[in-house]
């Protein structure tokens, strides 16, 4: 049974969500990427912005296919330390 992928967003970016996190079915991060950005252009330009850890892991590559049951974190640049 499919879980689908987990997105948790935080600070900025779960403001203009306005949503905790969502769902999305399995795929690249930057196609899941770009289905978040599609809907909402100011969260689309923080977005942009964002750092995302894939299972508590930096993600530098956005290719990277994303397995059902993952987490995303979307994390937008935070002032200060």
């Amino acid at each position: 049974m499919s879980k689908g992928v987990e997105v948790r967003y935080f600070a900025a970016a779960r403001a203009l969500a306005g949503v905790d996190s969502a769902t999305f079915d399995p795929a690249p991060l930057v196609s899941i990427i770009g289905q978040i950005s599609s809907a909402n252009p100011a969260l689309a330009h923080v977005i942009a912005q964002c750092s995302f850890l894939l299972d508590s892991v930096v993600v530098h590559d956005s290719s990277i296919f994303v397995n059902d049951g993952s987490v995303i974190d979307v994390l937008p640049k935070f002032a200060g330390g």
